[in-house]
């Protein structure tokens, strides 16, 4: 067993064969925390979009982008983030992976300005009865983040064009999907769930 929050026994052999664990403790001690900082909640809340990872019950992994609005993620206290579920194409891999197993990790990054990278992990929660609904435009569910651990990074410089057409935003209903009117999905297609309108 391993008395770190970023490491297990399976990290630590190969450090050890790599003779890394020195470095790999002391950017655990300086780069790793518990709770957000006032720039992390700005970052955070700065990003139109992260990646999620998640695993079913038997440890299949799935990684998902999710995105909206810069804002649509929120720090919501000194551990917490919360994050809203949009109508997508109804499969639910990740929330269903967290509704039989809680434990995902989220990878924001900045690709303009100053470069950053924030690593996230946690146990999250799904609500279709969360308060944060009321305030959330296209909002089906909303899932919470207690986070155990997040440490950031830098990465390359890049550009974001423009954000996505089918991010919910104040007064405009986001268009449907292409995909959902191909001859093989539309007639399999959900109907659009309601959703909070603000």
């Amino acid at each position: 067993m391993t008395d770190s929050i970023m490491f297990h026994e399976g990290n630590r052999e190969l450090q050890d064969r790599f003779q890394s664990r020195r470095i790999s403790d002391r950017l655990e001690e300086k780069l790793t925390r518990t709770t957000f900082t006032p720039a992390d909640m700005t970052f955070i809340e700065s990003i139109p979009y992260f990646f999620l990872a998640t695993a079913d019950a038997s440890g299949r992994p799935d990684c998902s982008y999710k995105g909206g609005l810069p804002g649509f993620v929120r720090v919501t206290g000194p551990s917490e983030l919360a994050f809203p579920d949009y109508d997508g194409n109804g499969m639910f891999k990740s929330l269903g992976n967290i509704l039989v197993n809680p434990k995902v990790g989220l990878l924001f990054i900045a690709m303009h300005g100053k470069p950053q990278r924030l690593r996230v992990n946690g146990e999250a929660t799904v609500s279709d009865s969360d308060l944060l609904l009321r305030d959330t435009i296209g909002a089906q569910l909303i899932v919470r983040v207690a986070a155990r651990a997040n440490c950031p990074r830098y990465i390359p410089t890049m550009q974001v064009a423009e954000h996505s057409i089918y991010s919910p935003r104040p007064g405009c209903d986001a268009p449907e999907p292409a995909w959902k009117d191909f001859p093989d999905f539309k007639d399999h297609v959900h109907l659009r769930q309601p959703t909070f309108k603000g």
